[in-house]
């Protein structure tokens, strides 16, 4: 039996002004990693591709893998970037194989494709039309006909928080290696509602995904091979944004179809409780104050999310609107996670720890997708670490993967401890704050660039969540993204 194994992942902001060339799909080279290099990067980490790897050699099988590139979420991906790993991953297919397990993400706009991961699909059909394709997809995919047309199996995560990667990929990867075997005859069925979900509200753990994928673990008990509702990536301008679902029977593609349905029609039944409501900034910073100062001493600090500027959204990380809130408010003991600034983190180095200086941070982007320029702020303080930004995520979320900041500092000023980095990376683990020397837990507030992926390892260090609403291209006011292309009537904008 012989596999072709690959990766090509990324989640696309169109309103990102963060580019995406190659070198953004691998860590520390200019290109990602292929055959031998990526089993090394991959092989025993809690990724999709990581099973496919542990299924294959469990199995018995030959496999190849052509390409591995997962790139923190930004603007349209280059064309030269998407040619790059297509062309490697059809050519792969072409020279033979007996199925290919695909690790992608399902929201991917390319400079010249809407649905990046629908034309992959189309160019391997075009090579190997009746080749088995299993596929692992994020519970962010914006899902296109040409994925759900060209796929022979589709496992989406079922949490978010996305902790379930590696099982994701088992699920996928387990139900293409039973039809090899002849033990299964995959049957899928899918399909979308016209709504919109906020990120914001679509947690997991909250109602109403909470209850969605209850029922698709329900249905994969019941016999279905594969049963994933996609909550969609709503900061990307492009016709099939939004809610999705798809089902995957053993030969049953009247049961598939009934079941698709019904969590379509589940999640249009609850779509009202999609919808975010915004807090002004000043009313979030000053019920930041009074949690901290009510809370119990060793509770935890209270966490402050900065949500409008999230890198794993494809926010540039490097707006100032919150953490400059902060300071206006006079919080200390503090810490805030993290600004991206590769220029301060330069004059930070050239200066070295233990000085005083004063610097420009932040605002270096501009954001024209939102009409909004980037403002700095002028800012005093103690450069308290410098250090390569390496680190391995302890988990649960993307366990023993690589991550890297390139070159960062710690700054602190006027009592917050500020991580200024070179590279986009999302806290969402405690080894990002012991990478740099800082103990969240003991801190009275902690101020992070993320929406909801943070609790997959640092929501239990908390003793309360303030939600602030700063400025950048991951806002939930769909009013300020201006979406023109995506289809209407679609849910809350329209009033359907």
């Amino acid at each position: 039996m012989k596999l072709v194994i690959a990766q090509m992942k990324h989640e696309t902001n169109t309103f990102s002004p963060v580019p995406t060339p190659l070198a953004r799909f691998a860590t520390g080279t200019d290109v990602p990693p292929e055959g031998a290099a990526a089993v090394a990067a991959y092989k025993g980490t809690g990724s999709a591709i990581g099973a496919f790897i542990e299924l294959a050699e469990a199995a018995g099988a030959d496999f190849t893998i052509p390409v591995a590139g997962s790139a923190w979420p930004s603007g349209p991906v280059h064309d030269d970037a998407f040619e790059h790993m297509v062309s490697r991953i059809v050519a792969a297919v072409a020279q033979g194989c007996d199925a290919v397990l695909l690790d992608l993400h399902g929201a991917m706009v390319t400079q010249s494709h809407e649905d990046g991961e629908g034309e992959l699909l189309k160019r391997i059909r075009a090579v190997a039309p009746t080749v088995p394709i299993g596929v692992a997809l994020d519970m962010h995919t914006n899902l296109y006909d040409a994925i759900g047309d060209n796929a022979t199996v589709i496992a989406g995560y079922q949490t978010y928080p996305h902790i379930d990667v590696y099982e994701t990929g088992l699920r996928a990867g387990k139900a293409i290696l039973a039809m090899l075997a002849g033990k299964a005859r995959p049957a899928m069925a899918y399909g979308r509602q016209p709504m919109l979900p906020h990120v914001m509200r679509q947690g997991s753990d909250d109602e109403p995904n909470r209850s969605l994928q209850a029922r698709c673990r329900e249905l994969e008990a019941q016999g279905a091979l594969c049963a994933s509702v996609f909550v969609g990536f709503p900061n990307a301008d492009i016709e099939y944004a939004g809610l999705s679902a798809v089902v995957v029977c053993d030969g049953d593609a009247d049961q598939a179809r009934r079941w698709t349905d019904e969590l379509l029609e589940m999640a249009w039944s609850r779509r009202a409780e999609f919808v975010y409501q915004i807090e002004d900034l000043p009313t979030s910073m000053a019920r930041a104050r009074q949690l901290a100062d009510s809370k119990p001493a060793g509770s935890g600090p209270v966490v402050l999310l900065d949500h409008s500027d999230n890198c794993a959204s494809g926010g540039t990380m490097d707006t100032m609107t919150v953490l400059g809130a902060m300071l206006d408010a006079g919080l200390t003991d503090a810490a805030a996670f993290a600004i991206y600034d590769p220029a301060a983190v330069q004059q930070m180095i050239a200066t070295g720890v233990g000085q005083t200086i004063t610097l420009s941070l932040g605002g270096k982007l501009d954001m024209p997708g939102i009409g909004l320029k980037g403002t700095p702020r002028t800012v005093t303080g103690r450069i308290r670490l410098l250090c390569d930004g390496r680190y391995r995520n302890r988990g649960p979320m993307s366990r023993g993967e690589l991550n890297d900041m390139g070159a960062t500092a710690v700054l602190n000023v006027a009592g917050i401890d500020v991580v200024v980095i070179s590279n986009h990376v999302e806290p969402n683990d405690l080894a990002a704050f012991t990478a740099v020397g800082i103990a969240p837990d003991r801190l009275k507030y902690v101020m992070l660039k993320s929406r909801i992926h943070w609790r997959a390892g640092l929501r239990h260090l908390s003793h309360a969540t303030v939600e602030c609403n700063g400025t950048g291209v991951c806002s939930s006011d769909y009013g300020l993204l201006g979406l023109h292309k995506v289809r209407r009537p679609i849910y809350p904008i329209d009033a359907i």
